[in-house]
């Protein structure tokens, strides 16, 4: 029997929660992990925050970058020769690779702000629905003989 593994789409997309928590709960899949660890979640009901840990790097190394509905996340160490010239590592156990991370951000997802702090990568989504694609209550009125005024009034009556 196979398995169809829908991980990729549930770990990337932002604002989808409600129908990949349905797959993901349906289906029992877990997600897998990968270079670098990230966090995603809900501050608020339309605010979202992207954790990333990129320890070793600096807001220099970084980049990050929206595209229609796409959010890239980019990270790059310059080359210090100089530095490594005068290191000897004995082990190097923190990651140091250069990394690039996509996310697919629903509809009306922006990115709001970003952060680099104690070598984690925060990124703050608001998801911000024009007013004309908000739902809205339509009143129901009493439906009644309609009331003519002024000169259309009396062109009727003549």
């Amino acid at each position: 029997m196979r398995t169809l593994d829908l991980s990729p789409l549930y770990r990337s997309t932002i604002g989808f929660d409600r129908l990949l928590d349905l797959v993901d709960r349906a289906a029992g899949f877990e997600a897998a992990p990968s270079y670098p660890p990230y966090n995603i979640e809900r501050t608020a009901e339309d605010a979202y925050r992207i954790t990333i840990a990129v320890a070793g790097f600096s807001d220099k190394d970084l980049s990050i970058e929206t595209r229609e509905n796409s959010l890239m996340v980019r990270g790059a160490k310059e080359s210090r020769e100089s530095d490594e010239s005068q290191r000897e590592v004995l082990y190097q156990g923190i990651a140091a690779r250069a990394f690039e991370r996509r996310f697919q951000l629903a509809d009306h997802v922006y990115v709001k702000g970003a952060s680099l702090e104690n070598g984690l990568l925060h990124i703050d989504l608001v998801r911000e629905v024009p007013e004309a694609q908000k739902p809205r209550q339509i009143p129901i009125g009493k439906t009644g003989p309609k009331v003519v005024e002024g000169d259309k009034a009396e062109k009727a009556a003549a």
